[in-house]
């Protein structure tokens, strides 16, 4: 019964999807692309009637190179032009150059785009891999806008960006022009602690022998 009702779920995340198709470009990092179909998979599945939600369990949705794993999810509905999903347990989302890993995660869809990603755990993580490093953050709160850019970390922030560490409440991270900042009024008093880190000589190649 659940492997029927996984299937009948497919195909309604697919129909979803296309229902939603626009004209061929390419996708932004967290878009939906309309013509390719959406996998969902789950152990077992159900409608709660109290709170009009569907209920999956241990459940992995994946497009392309954007997933998303949790031990629980509960969504308002299938149509990811509009809905709105809250997944708990530890949650990863993968995208295309990174991660996200969380105790729980709401996720809002619109137009087939995830629109906005709330993360909090203890901590919640993410990691972005860039041209010769790796940016990695973390805090209880982390706020993600795909339209923006931005990941914006608050309470017991720390980012890296592979070379230097910044530690704060609260500071907003750009993963496009991996840059941040840090506003005095958003700190609660305390201060923003930046460990800079000096960058390793490059190794000289051993001197040749005499000949």
């Amino acid at each position: 019964m659940a492997s029927s009702r996984a299937s009948c779920l497919v195909a309604a995340l697919v129909a979803a999807a296309a229902a939603g198709a626009a004209p061929a470009r390419a996708p932004a990092p967290l878009q939906l692309d309309g013509g390719e179909p959406i996998q969902l998979e789950a152990d077992s599945t159900g409608f709660d009637y109290k709170t009009s939600t569907l209920v999956f369990h241990n459940v992995h949705i994946a497009q392309g190179a954007l997933a998303i794993d949790a031990a629980e999810a509960t969504a308002t509905g299938l149509d990811f032009r509009d809905s709105h999903w809250l997944f708990r347990g530890n949650v990863r989302i993968t995208i295309p150059d990174g991660s996200m890993t969380s105790d729980e995660a709401r996720i809002g869809f619109a137009g087939n785009v995830i629109a906005s990603a709330d993360i909090t755990g203890t901590p919640a993580r993410f990691e972005q891999t860039r041209d010769k490093s790796v940016a990695r953050g973390r805090a209880s709160r982390i706020e993600y806008l795909p339209a923006a850019g931005t990941v914006r970390l608050t309470e017991d922030a720390w980012l890296s960006d592979g070379d230097n560490e910044i530690s704060g409440q609260t500071f907003v991270y750009s993963v496009r022009d991996h840059s941040w900042r840090a506003n005095p009024d958003e700190q609660g008093g305390q201060h923003v602690h930046i460990t800079i880190n000096p960058k390793k000589p490059d190794a000289k190649p051993a001197p040749k022998p005499d000949p």
